[in-house]
């Protein structure tokens, strides 16, 4: 291999938990709610899909179908299918629902996997090439700035900057031209079959993770290494 791709969420960063997200942006209102307020309030955003690198709706409001399946095309788009979700949670004051969003994008809202920096690291010393392709409406660049991986990382493929998002197999062609890689070289890494696995059209491998928290997938990148050679 001379290349891999990687996921952002859930395969090297993992997103707070709705609880955190939620207190986080309450922290900085004078709204206050109890703890199990709080709590309940946190479970239906999560249920609701409302968190961006969260956990997909329970139930995909039917006005929202259309929107939610190309939301990763544009910044506008991102904004409007998950800012659409989170206003079906009653929250304390209408403006919090753009204030959760705003949060999300925030790189204190993200942890790097416990293994991403040394898998990363690895690579960039035995001259393999290293993109990151994902479905997202707004720049990750700096939550990999501010956790010190940006430096290992040769190329970004964010869907919304081409208005084309995965499985389709022009994000990832765009990504090993990025990188001067022959596809059948590059190996995908990521959580999704769904989405991830649409590599696989090119002739890249692909190798899939657990979408886990941070805590509980101490090493599930380290295989990785293993794959390239």
């Amino acid at each position: 291999m001379t290349a891999v791709l990687f996921d952002f969420s859930g395969t090297l960063f993992r997103v707070e938990s709705a609880e955190s997200w939620l207190r986080a942006v309450l922290a900085g209102t004078a709204h206050t709610l109890s703890a199990q307020e709080l709590t309940r309030t946190a479970r239906a955003l999560e249920a609701a899909g409302a968190l961006p690198g969260g956990p997909a709706p329970v139930e995909l409001p039917e006005d929202l179908a259309e929107l939610w399946a190309v939301r990763d095309e544009s910044a506008e788009l991102h904004r409007a299918a998950f800012t659409g979700l989170s206003r079906r949670v009653r929250l304390p004051d209408p403006g919090l629902h753009d204030a959760l969003y705003e949060r999300h994008m925030s790189p204190e809202a993200w942890t790097p996997y416990p293994d991403a920096e040394q898998v990363l690291r690895t690579l960039r010393e035995r001259g393999i090439g290293v993109g990151v392709v994902s479905n997202i409406g707004w720049d990750l660049r700096p939550v990999f700035r501010e956790h010190g991986l940006d430096a290992y990382v040769d190329a970004y493929v964010l869907s919304y900057e081409h208005g084309v998002q995965k499985p389709d197999p022009r994000l990832f062609a765009i990504a090993c031209e990025a990188l001067g890689a022959d596809p059948r070289r590059v190996l995908m890494v990521g959580d999704s079959r769904a989405a991830d696995g649409g590599a696989g059209a090119l002739g890249c491998r692909v190798h899939f993770v657990d979408h886990l928290p941070a805590a509980q997938r101490p090493d599930a990148l380290l295989p990785v290494l293993d794959l390239v050679g």
